[in-house]
């Protein structure tokens, strides 16, 4: 009890002093700090989490089961359970595939059309492209054609009230297409100076200008450009043989009247090309079916000099002396006069006379033979 009673006397002794910490405690305090506890203490399990609920007067036990439902809800579950985990799988996959597929379709049906930009939207000109297909999108160009060609349409009404349109357009192109086409429709009647600053603008940044003067006419542009997106230059370019003949047939059939079995013959006769340059008239005229024409116009092609040379008359014209040709011009005018006035019959007083009198005589003999008549009727 003694012991008891100098505890308690102690303590209360303690409480009433105050205790002040020496340097060392404040430093291993502090060098010893721990995390503040959190308030929220997190349950292991979910029955633990809510079984508060079972006290609430909300909570209804469930119905006993039998052994033999257990087991098939038991079998059941587990079934379901190993085909949701396939489920997900499956159910992501599809969407996956079918999105892809879709942008794949979309892709591929406008990879064939005419993409539009929504620029163009109540454009007349749309209504005129009916052989290939076209669908709006946003595009920087008014008609995207191809990987790399594209279409600016421009119309000079148009470009006669925004003069500058035209150069702010192309140049938000860049230079991200190989062809660039500025579609021109004419539809103004003074073309001249509009379509003259159109070209300018158009070489100058490297585009091909094509003009319509009907919107049937653009369509149509638009539509062969876009047929003809992935074929070759060949049926633009020129079709050249290789063998001999075909060469020395396309190079002599350019000589007029010559034709293509003269080429035969003259190519059997004498071998080659040089050759038959180096013929004179007489051989190239015995080859047969060649008359004295076509031997002239052979000869005349292969000897004549590539220059016209200036000939000696017009030469000696123009030395002359501008003065010695106005002289002798004057001359020439003076002997024509003198020659005109020789033909002509001297008049004399003589001749005048008789004229007069002759034209006197004819007047008083018209006039004396309707007094005659009145005579005769009395």
């Amino acid at each position: 009890m003694e012991d008891e009673t100098e505890r308690e006397t102690t303590k209360k002794v303690k409480k009433g002093l105050i205790t002040i910490p020496s340097y060392e405690e404040v430093l291993q305090e502090s060098s010893q700090s721990k995390p503040p506890q959190s308030l929220f203490t997190p349950s292991p399990s979910f029955s633990q989490a809510f079984s508060f609920i079972k006290n609430t007067e909300f909570y209804k036990s469930p119905p006993q089961i039998n052994n033999a439902s257990r087991q098939i809800s038991e079998t059941t579950t587990e079934g379901c359970s190993s085909s949701s985990n396939s489920a997900p799988l499956s159910s992501h996959s599809a969407p996956s595939r079918s999105s892809n597929a879709n942008a794949n379709a979309n892709a591929s049906a406008n990879a064939n059309a005419i993409l539009v930009s929504h620029r163009q939207k109540g454009n007349p000109l749309l209504k005129h492209i009916r052989n290939v297909k076209w669908v709006f999108a946003d595009i920087i160009c008014d008609y995207l054609l191809g990987q790399s060609s594209c279409a600016l349409y421009l119309s000079l009404r148009y470009h006669l009230l925004h003069p500058d349109y035209l150069y702010f357009r192309i140049r938000e192109l860049q230079k991200n297409f190989k062809l660039r086409v500025v579609l021109c429709h004419v539809d103004v009647e003074d073309v001249i100076k509009p379509l003259h600053e159109v070209t300018r603008t158009a070489m100058l940044h490297d585009c091909s200008l094509v003009c319509g003067w009907s919107l049937e006419e653009c369509g149509r542009y638009l539509e062969t450009i876009k047929v003809y997106e992935n074929k070759p230059a060949d049926s633009l370019q020129g079709h050249t043989d290789r063998d001999y003949l075909s060469r020395l047939r396309q190079a002599l059939t350019t000589v007029r009247q010559v034709n293509k079995t003269d080429v035969v013959t003259l190519g059997s006769t004498f071998g080659s090309l040089s050759h038959i340059i180096d013929a004179s008239m007489e051989d190239l005229a015995r080859c047969p079916g060649i008359g004295e024409r076509k031997v002239k116009r052979l000869y005349d092609t292969f000897h004549e000099p590539f220059r016209r040379t200036v000939s000696s008359r017009s030469t000696n014209v123009s030395e002359t002396n501008p003065k010695k040709i106005t002289e002798q011009a004057v001359e020439k005018e003076a002997v024509d006069a003198t020659e005109v006035k020789e033909d002509e019959p001297k008049l004399t007083v003589k001749s005048a006379l008789t004229a007069a009198f002759a034209k006197y005589s004819t007047k008083v003999g018209k006039l004396k033979s309707p007094a005659k008549n009145r005579g005769s009727d009395k």
